[in-house]
């Protein structure tokens, strides 16, 4: 797999002089190099802001992600209506969210048996709408329940909503079409500090001045980053067959830079077509299957996308 940022303005991102680049080479599966987790996609776009704040400080640079899963990770303890029960936990037990234990250098700490050891925390505090700090736990010096999370009903009451009498969620979650007071849970995820909780790739870069957009899901056939996937695989398939790492990983990078060339015209057309501002890039092939690489651009913006 490789992973990089691209734009039509400056092709694959990296230093003027092409010393520093953020493309991550990287073999996937357990034998190998393990899986291009969150923390890579993260670490890889540290560097990709490094180079940018660096070397292109004068322009406003907006990276443009799919809703692949490791794109959208939140912080652990995130605010998330999903499994919290509606009334307090009964005396002796309590409810939080379940996290890996990490050791000094960030990394998982493993039992015996060979699983990562986990955890249970408190979830984050929740936003009243005037802006103050919603505790969903009870105080320390509570009487009754100190440090017990509060529950859902409790939750809405203290939001001014009446949810004494409602289920906690309704079978399965499907409620009723349109409704939005049907179950606790419903009404909590309509609730805009749950709804809009960031992913920490939006919070990483926010903090660093960087815009984050991600592209729609379910919907290939409005994503315009296929139309470029397409044209590289068309030139990946062109070269010899080959099953030796070496030649594939060749193959791969080559197939990249003669895309580069041809990027910014086939963005631009589809971007009149469409009538949009993004574009993208999504490559996928073979055993060193090369993925998700996107970026558009506008006449005040340098648009990069990036996996």
């Amino acid at each position: 797999m490789v992973a990089d940022f691209v734009s039509t303005d400056y092709g694959w991102l990296c230093t003027p002089n092409g010393s520093q680049q953020v493309r991550v080479l990287f073999k996937v599966g357990k034998p190998q190099e393990g899986y291009f987790m969150n923390e890579d996609i993260l670490r890889q776009g540290m560097n990709a802001m490094d180079i940018l704040q660096r070397h292109y400080p004068s322009e406003n640079h907006v990276f443009v992600f799919d809703n692949a899963t490791t794109h959208l990770k939140r912080v652990d303890n995130a605010l998330s209506a999903r499994k919290m029960p509606k009334n307090p936990p009964s005396h002796g037990h309590n409810w939080g969210v379940a996290v890996t234990v990490l050791d000094g250098d960030g990394k998982p700490v493993f039992d015996p048996n060979g699983k990562a050891r986990r955890q249970t925390v408190h979830m984050g505090d929740a936003t009243f709408a005037d802006g103050g700090l919603q505790c969903l736990y009870f105080r320390e010096d509570h009487l009754v329940s100190p440090g017990i999370f509060k529950g859902m009903a409790i939750i809405l009451e203290e939001r001014g909503y009446s949810a004494s009498n409602l289920q906690a969620e309704c079978k399965g979650f499907k409620c009723p079409k349109n409704a939005t007071s049907c179950c606790c849970r419903r009404m909590l995820y309509n609730e805009p500090d749950f709804s809009e909780v960031e992913s920490l790739l939006e919070t990483t870069c926010k903090a660093r001045g960087f815009q984050v957009l991600f592209l729609p899901k379910f919907h290939c056939e409005l994503n315009f980053i296929e139309q470029c996937w397409g044209y590289s695989k068309r030139i990946y398939r062109q070269y010899p067959i080959s099953s030796k790492e070496v030649d594939l990983e060749h193959n791969v990078l080559k197939a990249l830079d003669s895309a580069a060339g041809v990027y910014a015209p086939v963005c631009n057309l589809i971007m009149a077509l469409h009538g949009q501002l993004l574009a993208g890039f999504e490559w996928e092939t073979g055993r060193m299957g090369c993925k998700k690489i996107w970026g558009a651009q506008s006449p005040s913006r340098d648009y990069y996308g990036g996996d």
